[in-house]
């Protein structure tokens, strides 16, 4: 059976987009927010293309959720780059002063233009951009020291692009998740699915779940044990999609699809451990 493609991109979603490529023009850094878990498939094709020469810092959130070593290794692969990539977790606020420090730094050279032609200097004006659900409006209050947006556990809650002052110095413009129109890399859109990191109408629970069963073991081989021990399988012998059903039939009264999100909720919520499903290219 052909499992069925990976799409989400919702009528606000766009919109935001074209909104969004407009503002871009005004703004003096980028802060690219990522999953930290997956990196690369959390990064949008098209970012390159709309800031060209912009500063720009990455931002690794969820960094809590991947091992210390996984961490590193991204942080050095992206500095090899000629990219900052700062770990944070903004539901609990680690990394955020770093996260400011580094927008003023990256937005800096705009002031020193504007001093040069005898202008005043103006707030450094920084965009925080990244995929629905990666934890941006987070970052944002965690930053503001209060809550100035609306931030939830679910994809598509920011609809809106909205600008906020942080003190004198930092404009920061909250915009919404954004996808490409077309998820061409489906291999990446299951990874975003894994995550959370789009919305559920995007996707099959029982297939993202299956895929996920097949995947841990290959990203750890550690993990082999810690899913059996949770779902009682003997051994991971067959397709992942088999066993979720498998599951199901032993823990749901064969309810597939509250088996499947158990598992989905099991890894996002960090209790199958800190798990990089993304390694740095060699």
């Amino acid at each position: 059976m052909t499992t069925p493609a990976i799409q989400w991109y919702p009528g606000h979603i766009a919109k935001a987009q074209r909104q969004l490529q407009q503002q871009l023009q005004k703004v003096d850094a980028i802060l690219e927010v990522l999953d930290a878990r997956i990196p690369l498939a959390s990064r949008h094709p098209d970012l390159d293309r709309w800031t060209r020469d912009k500063p720009r810092v990455l931002i690794l959130n969820k960094a809590d959720c991947i091992s210390t070593a996984q961490l590193q290794s991204w942080q050095q692969w992206f500095e090899r780059q000629g990219l900052t990539a700062l770990p944070t977790n903004a539901r609990e606020g680690k990394g955020i002063s770093r996260v400011r420090q580094a927008a003023q730094q990256a937005g800096a050279a705009a002031n020193e233009r504007r001093r040069k032609r005898g202008m005043q200097p103006r707030p450094i004006r920084a965009a925080v951009i990244g995929f629905p659900n990666v934890g941006k409006s987070a970052l944002l209050n965690r930053l503001m020291g209060k809550r100035v947006v609306e931030s939830a556990r679910r994809p598509g809650v920011t609809r809106q692009l909205r600008w906020v002052r942080l003190g004198q110095d930092l404009d920061l413009l909250d915009a919404p998740g954004i996808l490409p129109p077309k998820l061409e890399d489906q291999q990446a859109a299951l990874k975003l699915a894994i995550c959370d990191d789009i919305g559920e109408a995007g996707y099959v629970s029982e297939h993202v779940a299956g895929a996920l069963l097949d995947l841990l073991p290959q990203v750890d081989n550690r993990l082999e044990a810690v899913l059996c021990d949770r779902y009682g399988f003997e051994a991971l012998d067959k397709p992942g999609s088999l066993l979720v059903h498998q599951f199901a039939r032993d823990r749901h009264t064969g309810n597939v699809e509250r088996a499947a999100k158990q598992i989905l909720t099991d890894f996002r919520k960090g209790v199958l451990g800190a798990v990089a499903l993304e390694q740095p290219p060699e």
